[in-house]
């Protein structure tokens, strides 16, 4: 949508650029962005060469190459005829240009497709009044005088333009404004005037309107006025996407007077004055660096709006410079951002300040003038002592305490110096060319270099090996088509029939406590109320869990996290059910909570039964033989991830036949569970229940077992009303309440000689499990599997517990505790290095894994490629040219810094519990030669169905149009395992080929009589023989088994292999980091369809670059005392921040090892759901080594630690350097929730 609304508004073909930032407002969780933009640089005016491999110059007969097709058309060569399409190909030099319609005569768009109705842009304003739900006023003003005369009326309205604020405050802070007024069409209030001294600029203008008055400025005056106007586009480039900057104004943007806001500082700094109006027309002017007055707070009466903003010409020799620092460089709000002015004379030929103004946001309740750094700049000389005086003084000027809201506190007060420092040098360079006598040295300009990020390049190297009509073939995702036009349906799109009510959770509030009491009489009287349900009207059983039965659907008389439900309100609409919820009173006994690991370590707070233990070797015997040249011992803190799937959590659920059935539609990755959870709350048997899925908008592991809650709370209504419910979370309810991916806490032993071969691991490995086991005990154990990695050691001992603390239930997540137990042996793998002086790759070379090597579990690995892909990829990305020229560009760049890192994996195959290792398939073939497949796998975007589907296909030898799969449902399929584990294709792929060979056997006497000439005519000279056409498949995989009590067994089928290579560059001032270069190689043996299993890693390894690099959940622990106790402060996308297409890599290869097929795999196939998400380490390793080119300028050549998410803080406070050193000691490490 927000392509095809750029594409339409475009007057001539836009850039990849521009592509890549229209479309960098939007977050993906599933692709990885790659093949989206991909798709859409068809669009840009680019070499056709880029989407053929032959030149568009190179055709014979002058024809040319449609960008669109890569194939040839005759656009450039023959004249266009009139025809009824939205977009034709025109000449344009040597590329092919759309044709676009913006005119707004409605005669042009006749049996065209309209991006607006033309009658909406001729249509005349008119000025509205309306009422809305609770009294509330909204107008919409035409001349300022109707402005003013509503703001003398009604002195607290308050003014709109884009609503982005306002919208946000009203929706997620529940702030109440009764009079709202629409300023968007005053036209004095959207002036934007350039005069003799400068550029006045009206308070409603939007921000997409204000960058592109200021480019145009920057291309018509003189550059020395312009400095300012240079600054404001810089900082409005990472402001916020395209959507946002289309409607937001800078009226609102001021007036808001956010701590953190990106532009306030840039008006401070610049010297602007606001022009003020008040309801009697009288005009003041108030300088910017007067305006704020207190958090949130501005010089305004309550009858006065801001009219307009004045920006001056910058003099020759002044500059303004903007900083920003965020999570996310772009879309995202800052941790520290800044305005910086400084006004040169020349004196005796020396450079004196004769005026400044430094302006931070983010380091106090307002955006804050150093007043005394400025006064002590003025008058100065512009050199090396100035600079080391300002940077003392700094420190002063801007104070933060140690609880300062937001935390970070050394991390923000480094990026208030590290600023300055840029700027200095900054100012310092552009004298440079003005004759300064202060030269800034070559290897100091990376400091100031501004960031620019090309386009988004990658390459896709497989073999396709076909069996049959489909196996193997790239096809399409089945459901591509609806899901990019919005036609695909989603839980929530199920609409309630008119009876039916919409529920909402009553949720604790405490981390721990004592019920004493529920008042709902609040409840009761709020709008639309229909009833409320407490754990005393369960008709069956309270007690729920997915492993054992550990939890409350609704708690009676303790809470144990904050986000437990103790109820569930029904109203007639889901805005009016949160109301009447937030309404019911609760009062509580706090109790003491633990929030973390270590506090459950201390507190001996273990679930019961939990404590495993895996052994190889004797570990004691090796460390006191002596064999060991070296031990090393530590610890490594591994922060936990959000879902953060696209389609939150929902079920919608009815009776059937009078209440004697349940029916329900569910967003799961389990449908049998939330058939099970609402058979056991209502009493039923399970052949009463019936759970629904026709596809789910992403799940990850989310939606494995924390959803089935949803469902049976939102059953107990609709059982006891008899009518329909629904019920769907918030984001940030979801995010709050429904788990994470665990966090880990490994406490490692290592001995190791001094060629690197690893000799003893004794690990001791905890996890945060939350209130109730859940599956953290499953997490827990394969993370033990995996704490070798692809690793030989002789001595092996796994110690794990899993840790209760009061936070919610942490769950399944893609993974599953693999990559956790593989990042804790990467972390000592790279300390090895370290201590022996040696590169990581050749520590992970000499204790490689190969073919009969057994694991410390017993099994023996078989079939193994990891030397193959270990080869094929350090060939691919020349590793040792790279490493050269890394090491080149960090010794001619003092403040930035590349690194790269090469990183393996092995992931294992199965359920690790054996009895889930189950499938069932039920196959229909109908008599004009179609097929219907069920199976219990449930679509949730990965391309399973598809892949089922081309199963099926090739199994009937027909098209892959003629298989369909509607549905997950328990009433065709039953018992069915998860969908997860990365098991599904093989498993039901299995189950659906045993079907269909079933019925095949059936059909061969026919088919052996007759030469049929279609699978139609056979299917119907079948069905008139009466021979059964329908089959239930069923597959069990073979050969797996563990016993916990010898420790000993096979819990995998098989292995998925994996490596990757990454490179960055981090700035070392501010932490920012971009990844320049990611090559994957990946073995799936042959794979079923290999354009969705590169879109598998691609996602995998994006997510998982999340994980490692960006995604930091925040929990009110000791950690974070800003914080309430137990409440997750990351609970949306404003403060918790996933990948977006800015992040992707600069060069994204993916390769699929060739020749290796999978014997153990339906179709000699490979799972490839979690394999790939680990390979992201490779990200966080590269930029562990860039931080060690960067301790290495100040002589540290220590080991260090870094806990991932390896954020711009943990970076940034990793490089030690002048400008952190007065706020740490060397032992600090960033505070993390674990």
């Amino acid at each position: 949508m927000s392509l095809y609304a750029f594409l339409r508004s475009c007057q001539i073909p836009p850039s990849e650029e521009q592509i890549e930032e229209c479309l960098a407002g939007n977050l993906c969780r599933c692709t990885g962005y790659r093949p989206i933009a991909d798709a859409f640089q068809v669009f840009a005016k680019t070499n056709d060469t880029l989407y053929t491999e032959r030149s568009s110059l190179n055709l014979q007969g002058g024809d040319s190459v449609c960008p669109s097709t890569g194939k040839p058309c005759s656009c450039k060569s023959k004249a266009l005829s009139g025809t009824d399409s939205t977009k034709q190909c025109v000449p344009f030099g040597d590329r092919c240009q759309p044709i676009f319609f913006s005119d707004i005569d409605g005669s042009r768009y006749v049996e065209k497709e309209l991006i607006f109705p033309p009658e909406l842009l001729l249509r005349k304003s008119a000025f509205l009044d309306l009422c809305g739900f609770g009294g509330l006023k909204w107008y919409r003003p035409l001349r300022l005088q109707q402005v003013l005369e509503l703001k003398a009326k009604y002195p607290d309205a308050k003014l709109l333009v884009g609503n982005s604020e306002v919208g946000i405050e009203m929706r997620l802070k529940r702030m109440q404004y009764q009079v709202l007024i629409s300023i968007t069409h005053v036209p004095e209030l959207n002036v934007l005037s350039v005069k003799e001294d400068g550029i006045e600029i009206g308070a409603a203008v939007r921000l997409s309107e204000l960058l592109h008055a200021f480019r145009k400025v920057v291309r018509d005056r003189d550059a020395r006025e312009t400095s300012s106007c240079k600054a404001f586009i810089e900082q409005l480039k990472w402001f916020a996407g395209t959507q946002i900057k289309n409607v937001a104004s800078i009226g609102g943007n001021i007036c808001t007077a956010s701590p953190i806001s990106d532009l306030n500082p840039l008006w401070m700094a610049s010297n602007a004055k606001f022009q003020v109006i008040d309801s009697k027309g009288n005009i003041r002017t108030v300088l910017a660096e007067k305006f704020f007055l207190g958090y949130r707070k501005v010089d305004l009466a309550r009858d006065e709006i801001l009219l307009s903003v004045f920006l001056p010409w910058t003099r020759p020799f002044e500059y303004v410079k903007e900083f920003k620092q965020a999570h996310r460089r772009d879309d995202d709000i800052a941790i520290v951002n800044a305005g910086m002015r400084v006004y040169l004379q020349e004196k005796s030929e020396n450079w004196v300040i004769s005026d400044a103004s430094i302006v931070y946001g983010g380091v106090a309740p307002i955006s804050l003038s150093a007043v005394e750094t400025k006064e002590f700049l003025v008058g100065k000389y512009w050199n090396q002592e100035l600079l080391q005086d300002a940077l003392k003084i700094l420190q002063r000027d801007v104070f933060l305490k140690e609880d300062a809201p937001g935390g970070m506190v050394e991390f923000r007060k480094s990026l208030t110096l590290g600023f300055f420092f840029k700027f200095f040098l900054w100012v310092s360079h552009q004298m440079d060319r003005k004759n300064s006598i202060e030269i800034v040295p070559r290897s100091h300009l990376s400091a100031i270099q501004s960031f620019h990020r090309p386009p988004v390049m990658g390459s896709q190297d497989y073999e396709v090996r076909r069996h049959g009509t489909a196996v193997g073939s790239p096809e399409v995702h089945l459901s591509s088509r609806l899901q990019v036009t919005g036609e695909a349906e989603y839980t929530d799109d199920t609409r309630l029939p008119p009876n039916g009510l919409h529920a909402s959770l009553v949720l604790s509030r405490k981390p721990h406590a004592r019920i004493l009491s529920v008042d709902d009489s609040g409840a009761k009287s709020s709008p639309g109320f229909a009833g409320m349900f407490l754990a005393k009207d369960v008709p069956g059983n309270n007690k729920i869990g997915a492993v054992i039965y550990d939890e409350e659907l609704f708690a009676t008389e303790f809470v144990t996290c904050v986000g437990q439900a103790i109820g569930v309100v029904v109203a007639d609409t889901h805005e009016n059910a949160k109301i009447a919820a937030r309404k019911v009173h609760i009062e509580y006994e706090e109790l003491p909570s633990i929030l973390t690991i270590q506090d459950a370590i201390n507190a001996e707070s273990f679930h019961p039964n939990t404590e495993k233990c895996l052994r190889k070797g004797n570990v004691d015997l090796c460390f006191q033989s002596g064999q060991c040249d070296k031990i090393i011992e530590g610890d490594v803190q591994v922060g936990g991830q959000e879902h953060f799937y696209l389609e939150p959590q929902g079920s919608m659920i009815w009776t059937v036949d009078g209440g004697n059935e349940v029916h329900m539609i569910s967003s799961t990755q389990a449908p049998r569970k939330h058939q099970g959870y609402v058979s056991r709350v209502l009493g039923l048997p399970l052949s009463k229940v019936v759970c629904k899925t026709k596809r789910i908008g992403g799940g990850f592991g989310g939606k494995e077992t924390r959803s089935a809650f949803i469902a049976a709370a939102a059953s107990v209504p609709s059982y006891l009303l008899n009518c329909p419910v629904k019920l769907t979370l918030d984001r940030d309810i979801d995010m709050m309440i429904t788990g994470q991916r665990h966090s880990f806490l490994g406490k490692y032993k290592v001995g190791f000689t001094n060629e690197g071969k690893v000799l003893a691991l004794d690990l001791e490995i905890y996890n945060n499990a939350g209130n109730s086991l859940d599956l953290s005990l499953a997490v827990l154990e394969r993370a033990m599997f995996h704490s070798d990695n692809v690793y030989e050691i002789p001595n092996m001992r796994i110690v794990g517990r899993v840790c209760f603390t009061n936070i919610p239930s942490n769950t399944a997540f893609r993974g599953f505790g693999g990559p956790q137990g593989m990042l804790i042996t990467e972390n000592w793998i790279q300390r090895i290095a370290v201590e022996l002086k040696k590169s990581p790759e050749e520590i992970r070379e000499i204790n490689f894994q190969g073919e009969g090597s057994i694991m410390h579990y017993g099994q023996q690995l078989q079939h193994c490629t990891l030397s193959q892909l270990w080869s094929e990829l350090k060939l691919s990305c020349d590793y040792s040219n790279a490493r050269e020229e890394v090491n080149k560009f960090n010794a001619n760049n003092r403040w930035r810094k590349r690194g790269i890192a090469i990183v393996p994996t092995k992931f294992g195959i199965s359920f690790t519990i054996k009895f889930m290792n189950q499938a069932g398939a039920l196959v229909h073939v109908y008599t004009d030669g179609t097929v219907l497949v069920t199976h219990g796998g449930v679509e949730m975007g990965q391309g399973l169905h598809t892949k089922v589907a081309q199963v099926a296909a090739s199994a009937f030898n027909i098209s892959l149009s003629s298989v369909f799969i509607s549905e997950t449902c328990t009433d065709k399929v039953p018992n069915s395992s998860p969908t997860a584990a990365s098991a599904s294709s093989d498993i039901y792929g299995a189950a659906v080929l045993d079907a269909c060979e079933q019925i095949k056997a059936r059909m061969e006497p026919i088919a052996s009589q007759n030469n049929f000439s279609s699978f139609a005519e056979l299917a119907n000279a079948c069905y008139m023989e009466r021979i059964d056409l329908s089959a239930h498949g069923f597959y069990i995989t073979p050969d797996i088994d563990f016993d916990w009590g010898t420790g000993q067994g096979n819990p995998f089928k098989y292995f998925t292999y994996g490596a990757a290579f990454a490179e960055v560059e981090i700035d070392t001032l501010t932490g920012d980091f971009h990844t320049r270069a990611a090559n994957i190689f990946m073995d799936l043996g042959y794979s079923i369809n290999p354009a969705i299993d590169v879109g598998q890693i691609e996602g995998a390894f994006i997510q998982g670059l999340g994980w490692v690099a960006l995604e930091e959940l925040k929990w009110g622990d000791a950690a974070h005392k800003w914080i309430p106790p137990g409440w997750l402060y990351t609970c949306g996308p404003g403060s918790y921040k996933i990948p977006s297409m800015n992040d992707v890599p600069f060069h994204f290869n993916v390769s699929l090892l060739k020749g290796h097929p999978n014997v153990k795999a339906i179709h000699s196939s490979k799972a490839v759901g979690e394999p790939p998400f680990f390979l992201a380490s490779s990200v966080f390793f590269a930029i562990k080594d860039a931080i060690t080119a960067a301790r290495a300028e100040v002589g540290s050549n220590d080991w260090f630690p870094l806990d991932n998410p390896a954020t711009p803080e943990r970076i940034r406070m990793a490089c030690l350097d002048e400008f952190i050193t007065p706020f740490i000691s060397s032992d600090f490490r960033p505070k993390l929730s674990v």
